[in-house]
């Protein structure tokens, strides 16, 4: 039978004449190669069975970039925004949702389409410099969003429990356990998950508004559009950005890659309309979260002329005597930790989705957990050693300013991406969203740069030293420079196709073996029934050619053993035992200890066996450590292969016997055959 291998690029996906570069190719499967490979494609979206089955089949990954959207952060902006202007910035919370319901569309779009991340789509486009730019600053959104998580679950914590915010935020670490047993359930279970944390936080601020009871006419004023002052601006900009999140967006375009659907044009278009109902529902539960919590804080203190509580343990402190019962700011608390929670976990697919689309660089899962949790606890402790409680909820009102500031950097690249016909055809967005998806980067930017101009012109008029204009002056040019070549490579590539990089490289016309006959084999014996199978394996994997020689008839007629190989001259086998023994470890090559004895007795037995059968062999015995023996031997031996056993420990078994192979491995330069014993 012979296995045909499709080129790649095309992979068989043509959709009405049109190549897509990327698509995915109707092999949804669990590509190591997709967005998170662990789950890419694992849940099928079956053409069988009622449309609301496979609607519902389909509906997850909104929900998973939802809880972005009613984070700890969220509750700082909107807890600000609600006490210090009323209902005023309502308009605000709802002009966010329905950019992030349009933004987070094109997101979906881009995964469904062309089987694409934002991160894999930015890497396929713009140059190595600028992807590297790209790339940090996604992760300082991240960061930034995950600082506001752990300062939020400390504040919830400290607030239930009394247990202070410096212990709190070091207890934020633990969380790294959970999203790796999640993650081991499968996608299905983590979205199960998350909802049900939803459902508390939605919970919580339903029972608190039915408490308050806020006048409705005087809260449909809120959504008239109007901006009082620069604070206000500043407030507003911070909910924008603790909305529309950036790293939701690169979340959002590989989550829908976990679902397996038909890659015909019926198929996609399905899949497109699924997601539209999923993001709706999704994204408005999130507003509806998001303005009770502005309603709570506009009807509880601004409207009782307590316009300074713009902290979370003001509102929880207050919400007590306000409301005459203590049910409301335990459910204040309980929500806080839920919505803190539940957004840990989207920020660190978010994370893992980012470095692996952009860098091409995979971590264990724990270690990757870590790294992002580690560079939110760092400045949150910073602050809290210096300034305590006081700037705690500045610094997440700051921390969502910082994530919307990095907002154009994924949403120019993303329209570009939808509306270029050559990679979408069909799907391609044209006409009026088009038009209302530029118009709303337009916004976000203008309103990012007058922010930031602000700010800076603050700075000068403040006499600011020489040194700290000249650096923000660059950092102005910096982040003005950088939008506008954002915004021109891609235009510039659909006028001038360029063949997308291969994930793997390129192979035509460079596909020539090199095939190695090895001269030393170093075989790192147990003493065990297992050396019988490594030997074996080493055996095979000398110089082909050589078959066993027929019997003789002295063999024949005595019984001895039969098909002893002919002498294979070209490889020799060096045979290695590390003596572990308590008088080894202790006086190296001079102990004289009964294990000593022995296995030198021993190794000599194999050397003679396999010189009976026709080989080069020799024994080496080391003492003392086993990995820093076995790769001084192979080193000082010149070997060009190592054979060793593994025994599939795990856990706790590795730390009770030890990590040799992986130790080994990195320890020499030549390739290792591991043999499950």
């Amino acid at each position: 039978m012979s296995t045909k291998v499709q080129p790649e690029g095309s992979r068989g996906d043509k959709l009405r004449g049109t190549s897509y570069a990327g698509s995915g190719g109707g092999h949804h499967g669990t590509s190591p190669d997709g967005s998170l490979g662990n789950v890419h494609g694992s849940i099928s979206i079956s053409d069988k069975g009622s449309r609301w089955k496979r609607i519902f089949a389909f509906f997850g990954p909104a929900y998973l970039v939802s809880v972005g959207y009613m984070d700890p952060g969220n509750w700082a902006t909107d807890l600000a925004g609600g006490s210090k202007f009323g209902y005023t910035l309502l308009w605000v919370l709802l002009m966010s949702n329905l950019i992030a319901l349009l933004l987070q569309g094109l997101s979906a779009r881009l995964g469904i389409v062309r089987g694409r991340d934002l991160a894999q789509a930015n890497r396929e486009t713009y140059p190595k410099a600028v992807n590297f730019v790209l790339y940090i600053l996604a992760e300082i959104a991240i960061a930034a969003c995950d600082l506001a998580e752990v300062l939020g679950m400390a504040i919830g914590i400290n607030l239930l429990t009394g247990l202070p915010l410096m212990w709190g935020v070091g207890l934020t670490v633990l969380d790294t356990f959970l999203i790796l047993f999640l993650q081991r359930l499968g996608m299905r279970k983590l979205e199960a998950f998350i909802l049900g944390l939803i459902a508390i936080v939605s919970t919580a601020f339903m029972i608190q508004i039915l408490m308050i009871k806020p006048h409705l006419g005087e809260v449909m004023t809120g959504f008239v559009p109007r901006l009082p002052n620069q604070e206000a601006l500043y407030i507003a900009i911070g909910i924008i950005g603790a909305t529309v999140m950036p790293h939701n967006l690169y979340l959002h375009s590989a989550l829908v890659q976990t679902r397996k659907f038909g890659r015909d044009p019926q198929g996609i278009k399905q899949a497109i309309d699924f997601n539209r109902w999923d993001s709706s529902l999704a994204l408005n539960l999130a507003f509806l979260v998001n303005a009770a919590i502005l309603i709570l804080a506009a009807a509880a203190f601004f409207k009782t002329g307590r316009t300074d509580v713009g902290d979370i343990q003001g509102a929880y402190h207050l919400l007590a005597p306000l409301l005459g019962n203590k049910l409301a700011p335990t459910l204040f608390a309980v929500a806080l930790i839920a919505a803190g929670q539940s957004s840990t976990i989207t920020g660190t697919l978010a994370g893992q989705i980012v470095m692996e689309g952009y860098l091409r660089l995979r971590l264990n899962p724990w270690l990757r957990r870590l790294l992002t949790r580690l560079l939110a606890i760092v400045p949150a402790i910073i602050v809290l050693w210096i300034y305590g409680d006081k700037e705690i909820n500045q610094l997440i009102v700051l921390s969502q300013v910082v994530l919307s500031l990095q907002l154009a950097f994924a949403v120019i690249p993303l329209i570009h991406f939808v509306s270029d016909k050559q990679t979408m055809g069909p799907f391609a967005i044209h006409g009026f969203t088009q038009f209302l998806s530029w118009v709303v980067a337009g916004v976000l930017i203008y309103l990012n740069l007058d922010l930031v101009v602000g700010l800076i012109s603050d700075y000068f008029k403040a006499g600011a030293p020489f040194l700290l204009k000249a650096v923000l002056s660059v950092g102005m040019a910096g982040f003005v420079g950088l939008l506008g070549y954002t915004f021109y490579v891609p235009l510039r590539l659909r006028y001038r196709r360029l063949p997308p990089p291969r994930i793997h490289g390129d192979i035509e016309g460079n596909f020539h073996l090199d095939i190695p006959h090895y001269q030393r084999i170093a075989i790192a014996l147990e003493f065990s029934a297992a050396d019988i199978k490594l030997l074996s394996h080493a055996l095979g994997q000398s110089v082909p050619g050589h078959q066993p020689r027929a019997a003789s008839d002295v063999e024949a007629a005595t019984g001895a053993e039969v098909g002893t190989p002919q002498p294979v001259a070209e490889t020799e086998f060096i045979l290695i035992h590390i003596v572990e023994s308590a008088s080894a470890r202790m006086l190296g090559y001079d102990s004289f200890d009964e294990e000593s004895i022995e296995d030198s007795r021993r190794l000599q037995v194999y050397v003679a066996s396999l010189e009976a059968k026709g080989y080069k062999a020799r024994g080496i015995l080391g003492y003392k450590n086993r990995i820093s023996e076995i790769i001084r031997l192979v080193t000082e031996t010149q070997a060009d292969m190592l054979v060793m056993g593994a025994h599939r420990h795990t856990g706790l078994q590795d730390f009770i016997h030890g990590e040799t192979i992986n130790s080994v491995r990195h320890g020499v330069n030549i390739p290792v055959l591991v043999v499950n014993v």
